[in-house]
């Protein structure tokens, strides 16, 4: 049997009965994401690799609690979620981040071509630089919505705050974005 030919609903349940083949082939159409995602929480690479490893060996011993298979991808991106999240509240309490630290690693493939993103000198990467700069509340509520595409129902329980705080949270994350890429650009002029 050819792993790769399956579809994901097929491998979760040969990763039900331990298939170790089955779990790296999952491993191996997720773990980029995953990756990015939680890259974009902690900002740190090592970390977000552990984070990444540790949310799939918790997803595989956990996958009978998982309802439906075709949402997999789904559930695995929400443990990366809380458990970068909850690192990022245990493990930055006194830490100091650089500013060069602050931009965010781009895979190979977006790094090929940074296009204009609104505005002709503005590029993704600026973007990203800005976004990381906010405050952090910020930073996490803008990457949940606008990276990963949450609305604000979930933000609020994965932020743990309420829903009206949730909108608040994103419309003032997204008008302070919006401020410091004005000053950037006026500054570029």
């Amino acid at each position: 049997m050819v792993l790769e030919k399956l579809n994901t609903e097929q491998l979760i349940e040969l990763c039900k009965i331990n298939n170790q083949s089955a779990q790296l082939e999952i491993y191996n159409r997720y773990y980029k994401a995953m990756y990015n995602t939680a890259f974009r929480i902690v900002k740190d690479s090592f970390e977000a690799e552990d984070i990444m490893q540790d949310s799939f060996l918790m997803a595989f011993t956990k996958l009978e609690k998982l309802k439906e298979a075709k949402t997999f991808g789904s559930w695995l991106k929400r443990i990366v979620i809380n458990n970068s999240i909850q690192h990022y509240n245990t493990h930055s309490k006194n830490i100091k981040v650089p500013l060069d630290n602050v931009l965010y690693k781009i895979d190979d493939e977006n790094n090929a071509n940074y296009s204009a993103v609104g505005y002709e000198s503005l590029k993704a990467r600026q973007v990203l630089s800005m976004l990381g700069s906010l405050k952090e509340n910020y930073r996490i509520a803008l990457t949940l919505n606008l990276i990963e595409g949450y609305d604000y129902e979930k933000i609020s329980d994965i932020m743990n705050i309420s829903y009206a705080n949730s909108r608040t949270t994103i419309s003032r994350a997204k008008e302070s974005l919006r401020q410091k890429l004005q000053t950037t650009i006026s500054y570029q002029k």
